[in-house]
């Protein structure tokens, strides 16, 4: 009983992650997206869109795995916005700590799995972190189009840094970059960006 006591101390952790509200604004509201909301939209996204992915053996199961957990750790380190340059300086350090207590309420084994699952995603370099990351960076960008760019307005973020913070999206996804780069030039032609 003590393994299934420790699963479900993390499975209750787990709700405080609807609690951590990022910038992001849903689509349909004027409602904030939460952390929990943002990673079943990802999921849902792996399933949907893998066929575009640039590894064409891709470990969907591992990319959907990927994207369910790598924000958990956002529940002691908080969100940190895309577009955050002081924010992200010690990012790493927090979401690390984090993962060790977070993923340290379950058994040995799925700790380890699930560090190793975060710490492939951070990494970024293999076929299932690049096309995960790809997803996670597309998704933001598709509702602060469908929003008007009111959240990039808001925090007066311009076309350079939306196509620089972009840009990894080709590394998972080639087709997924197109799609991106025609949102912006249609933001940017709609007013929603600018320089």
């Amino acid at each position: 009983m003590e393994r299934l006591y420790q699963q479900m101390e993390f499975i209750i952790e787990l709700d405080k992650l609807k609690n951590i509200i990022r910038r992001t604004k849903l689509i349909y509201t004027d409602r904030n997206e939460n952390d929990a909301e943002h990673s079943w939209h990802l999921a849902m996204m792996a399933m949907n869109l893998c066929e575009h992915a640039n590894e064409p053996n891709l470990d969907v199961s591992k990319v959907i795995r990927m994207v369910l957990i790598h924000d958990i750790v956002e529940i002691d380190a908080g969100d940190t916005y895309a577009y955050d340059v002081s924010g992200h300086a010690d990012k790493y350090e927090r979401e690390y700590q984090a993962a060790e207590r977070i993923f340290g309420l379950l058994p040995a084994d799925q700790k380890q799995e699930y560090m190793a699952l975060w710490q492939e995603f951070e990494d970024g370099k293999s076929a299932e972190a690049k096309f995960a990351m790809a997803l996670d960076r597309l998704q933001p960008l598709i509702h602060n189009y469908k929003n008007q760019g009111s959240i990039w307005a808001a925090n007066g973020i311009k076309i350079a840094q939306v196509r620089e913070r972009s840009h990894k999206i080709r590394e998972g996804s080639e087709s997924l970059w197109k799609y991106a780069q025609e949102i912006i030039d249609k933001s940017i032609a709609q007013g929603f960006l600018s320089e």
